[in-house]
């Protein structure tokens, strides 16, 4: 017995660590670069790893129909939020010629 094989097997354990993985490589892009663009795809990367864990608990209870469909609205509600960041993104490339966040410490005009 490896220790992938909760992995492959498909029990809660293995999506739990696919979803903990995701969020800590998110984490990870967030707090080490310095794009914002790249910065909001980990944030990106975060929401889909609670999402996936949503999704894992909600299977382990017997396909919770109330957790398929909050996170249904969450997909709608980080849709949203994703083209709000990339519009927010644009607005910063054309105000300062750059997507660098250390630049973009004041959101003023």
């Amino acid at each position: 017995m490896t220790s992938l094989t909760p992995i492959l097997q498909g029990n809660l354990q293995g999506y739990i660590l696919v979803a903990l993985l995701l969020f800590v490589i998110g984490l990870f892009v967030v707090l080490s670069r310095r794009t914002v663009l790249i910065q909001f795809m980990g944030v990106e990367l975060m929401l889909n790893a609670a999402n996936v864990a949503l999704l894992a608990f909600a299977r382990a209870r017997g396909n919770d129909v109330q957790a398929t469909v909050f996170y249904l609205f969450i997909i709608a509600v980080a849709a949203c939020e994703a083209a709000v960041g990339l519009a927010l993104v644009v607005g910063l490339f054309r105000l300062r010629q750059t997507t660098d966040s250390d630049r973009a410490d004041a959101l003023k005009l």
